[in-house]
């Protein structure tokens, strides 16, 4: 079987990247930007510093910020309308993986109306056409939403996120400007940075992992291993790290999938509207631990490329425990809670079965099923 990889068109990387924006626009004679971000980028100024670049060009511009944490169908069909009124002809997405998701569902619904309901999108939906053309500019550094052909929206009505994996949503460009990070609060850098550690982790260990993947993923483990603290402490080489870090972990983890620790991060933000990068990091420890006896040897080049010691020296649950020991310890390192005290047994049977059903669990190293993952929820408790 052929094993594929898609990436960007074109991507920017280092400071003062966004300002390629405006070449890029001109270059692809682009006549008005939809701009997609959301309203605290908006009132923190993090927003302006891309359309003041674009003001400078004279490069025409309409914001759209109806966009919330875990996007909602509502978010995606407001868009589509607005961008209809815009007459836009290209996307410039600005912000996190709420941004860049919303961003990408209205691009696919423009250019293939008939899935204006939005659910019909999920799983691999028979799209004809490539999403209206978008530019994705992040401003956290872990989803990676830039550079992958994936996107989760909330189905409020159903208290379910779904995935949508589609090739024609690929963002033509990734500009990945660390600058556009540096205003992330302390908790946001540790979240999406776990969020980074944990597609690098599933994507590396996931069923259809090849070598070219493998390698995309154990380079960002080690970058995240060793830059996520700094970049907590907001510290410039910490945020340079990170930017690059979860870039490369996307790379990876789009072309292959990932596992149980996202579908049962997706339940949570649905039902408790849990911070996607927290439910993540909360998992990631507990699943790594489920799924250690069907990982081969990944487990110990895991350990290494955090930094462990000796790893050659030790036994496989050894060199298990350490891996798995390794990201608890970074994850409350940088403040990531261990227990969701939110979570009640009454909703154990709809969670899992919502993780269940998620379109991240089949990639699992492991088969999980929903008793399987209702004892892994209660792990939270």
């Amino acid at each position: 079987m052929a094993n594929r990889i898609m990436l960007n068109e074109t991507s920017y990387h280092g400071a003062g990247a966004i300002k390629e924006i405006a070449t890029e626009a001109k270059a692809r004679a682009f006549k008005k930007a939809f701009v997609c971000s959301d309203p605290d980028l908006i009132k923190f100024g993090v927003t302006k510093k891309v359309t003041d670049i674009l003001d400078e060009n004279g490069l025409a511009y309409e914001v759209y910020s109806d966009i919330k944490a875990n996007p909602t169908i509502e978010n995606v069909q407001h868009g589509v309308e607005a961008f209809k009124k815009a007459e836009a002809d290209y996307i410039v997405a600005i912000g996190g993986g709420s941004s860049m998701d919303t961003s990408k569902a209205i691009g696919i619904i423009i250019a293939n109306p008939e899935f204006e309901d939005v659910r019909s999108l999920e799983g691999v939906a028979p799209t004809t056409k490539p999403c209206v053309p978008i530019i994705a500019v992040p401003t956290t550094a872990g989803t990676a939403a830039e550079v992958t052909i994936n996107y989760v929206i909330t189905d409020v009505e159903r208290k379910r996120k779904f995935v949508c994996v589609d090739p024609h949503d690929m963002p033509v460009i990734a500009v990945v400007d660390p600058d556009m990070m540096s205003s992330m609060p302390k908790g946001l850098t540790a979240s999406t940075g776990m969020d980074a550690l944990t597609h690098a982790i599933e994507g590396y260990t996931t069923k259809a992992a090849w070598e070219m993947t493998d390698m995309f993923h154990i380079k960002a483990i080690e970058i995240i291993g060793k830059s996520l603290r700094s970049a907590v402490a907001n510290e410039k080489e910490g945020r340079e790290g990170m930017a690059l870090g979860q870039y490369i972990a996307g790379m990876g983890f789009s072309n292959v999938g990932l596992g149980i620790a996202h579908s049962m991060a997706h339940t949570l933000g649905a039902v408790y509207d849990t911070p996607h990068g927290v439910a993540c990091a909360m998992m990631l420890p507990i699943v790594m631990e489920y799924n250690a006896d069907c990982t081969g040897e990944k487990y110990r080049e895991i350990a290494r490329a955090l930094g462990i010691k000796g790893v050659d020296d030790m036994s496989v649950e050894e060199y298990r425990k350490a891996a798995v020991d390794a990201v608890q310890k970074l994850s409350v390192d940088v403040g990531i809670p261990t227990k969701l005290e939110a979570l009640k047994e009454e909703d154990l049977q709809f969670l899992a079965e919502s993780a269940h059903a998620d379109a991240c669990a089949p990639g699992n190293p492991k088969d999980a099923s929903v008793e399987d993952l209702k004892e892994l929820f209660r792990k939270l408790m």
